[in-house]
């Protein structure tokens, strides 16, 4: 069992008025996050019509899955209410601008994110029994075998495994706020885009710029972003240990850890800091002197979590 921290001793000397401020919320700077991901996908989709070259629509449906990412991950503060104070309006703009579109729920997510935090990495941790054993979670790895599972979602194969993974896992959970009222904004939603999409013939576009970069760099990035979140090297006896914080190259945050989310060791210990300053909370917490000897920061997805996964236990005994 994951021991948890001792927050009064790690933050000794922590000035108490900076600290507090760091979970205060600015709702503008999430919907100008939301906002600037779809300018990014509207972009891309135009270059790509204006340029219709192979080379151009690869690097776009990257961004695009990369944007779409960036949305769910802006759902990770938002099941923290840390987007709006409104819990109504909170839920509704995060499920029509960031979860819908990606084929889920804030509610579904909530239910299942909110018990992961508090279980972490054990028999009651939905998101640890539910990869315990799969394939691509199991470590150590040799690089061929990471990077053929990388191939595996550029291909689409490995993107509509998980896709259906995905659908069975979160299809049957239903919790109490993923009520009637939900269920017919969802509804109405899909319904509205799909005649949207038949009365201007736009359903080649939508399989090429839509389902195409969900089913291969949306679920690659996600997965390598939840790898390096509690896989490989992990010392899961701490809190502190228990998961890591991945300090990204700039390319690497647009790709793979958008809106700060590679500060995820912060994220667990903190839930209630919004994502615009964690790379704050890091600083502060790296002045504590246990915090800088404990915390597993990793630096860089592309060479440190990749050597990390080479390294550690390939069996995991849950408590």
């Amino acid at each position: 069992m994951t021991t948890p921290f001792d927050a009064k001793q790690l933050l000794q000397g922590v000035d108490a008025a900076a600290f507090k401020a760091l979970f205060q919320i600015n709702p503008v700077r999430h919907a100008l996050a939301i906002v600037f991901n779809w300018i990014i996908i509207a972009a891309a989709i135009f270059l790509t019509l204006q340029y219709p070259l192979v080379p151009v629509y690869i690097l776009a449906i990257i961004v695009i899955g990369a944007r779409m990412h960036a949305l769910a991950i802006l759902t990770h503060d938002a099941t923290h209410y840390r987007f709006l104070k409104n819990r109504y309006w909170n839920d509704l703009l995060t499920n029509l601008f960031s979860m819908y579109p990606v084929f889920s729920s804030i509610e579904k997510y909530r239910a299942n994110h909110l018990t992961h935090h508090q279980h972490l990495n054990t028999e009651d941790d939905p998101d640890w029994v539910a990869k315990l054993g799969k394939r691509g979670f199991t470590f150590p790895q040799t690089r061929t075998e990471f990077v053929t599972t990388i191939l595996s979602y550029i291909v689409l194969y490995q993107g509509i495994s998980d896709a259906i993974w995905f659908f069975k896992r979160f299809g049957r959970n239903k919790s109490t706020a993923d009520n009637k009222e939900n269920g017919t904004v969802r509804l109405a939603y899909y319904l509205s885009i799909v005649a949207l999409l038949t009365v201007f013939g736009w359903w080649t576009y939508f399989l090429l710029f839509w389902i195409v970069p969900y089913l291969s760099f949306f679920f690659l990035f996600q997965y390598i972003r939840s790898v390096a979140e509690h896989y490989g090297e992990m010392a899961y006896e701490d809190e502190l240990t228990a998961t890591r914080t991945v300090l990204a190259t700039p390319l690497e945050e647009f790709l793979i850890a958008p809106h700060n989310v590679g500060y995820h060791l912060e994220h667990h210990l903190f839930p209630g800091v919004p994502f615009y300053k964690l790379p704050e909370l890091h600083r502060l917490l790296m002045r504590q002197p246990e915090y800088a000897q404990q915390a597993h920061v990793t630096r860089g997805y592309t060479f440190g979590l990749l050597k990390e996964l080479g390294h550690g236990k390939k069996k995991v005994v849950l408590n």
